[in-house]
């Protein structure tokens, strides 16, 4: 089963993606609302998908938090944000993200990228 972490930092939403991550049956391997840790916890868990919001909790944001990771993994990243203009869309493109979803996300939309970048 494929591994995904999601890094969010609203908490219902948090919540009802991990369950539906899960229902489509992935494991969430970690879930957090800050960059630093999701540093931490993508060297730990080692995913095979990042779910990534671009506004989070502490000093990094979603796109400082990828290029970090990016250091030492080549996990694809799936950002989910509410921030769609371009400044925001080109600095994730220089992270070599496999998508963009603005929210509110369409779940199955969600999923369906998900399984494509695991190639299911």
């Amino acid at each position: 089963m494929k591994k995904v972490m999601i890094v969010e930092d609203e908490l219902i939403i948090q919540m009802v993606t991990k369950q539906v991550v899960q229902e489509a049956g992935f494991i969430v391997c970690a879930v957090t609302a800050t960059g630093e840790e999701a540093i931490d916890l993508a060297k730990q868990c080692n995913p095979d998908v990042i779910l990534m919001d671009i506004k989070l909790e502490g000093e990094l944001d979603g796109i400082d938090s990828m290029i970090k990771i990016r250091e030492f993994s080549d996990v694809p990243v799936i950002y989910v944000t509410g921030n769609s203009d371009s400044y925001h869309k080109k600095r994730a493109a220089e992270t070599k993200m496999f998508g963009f979803l603005v929210k509110p996300v369409d779940f199955g939309e969600l999923i369906n990228t998900i399984k494509k970048c695991c190639g299911i």
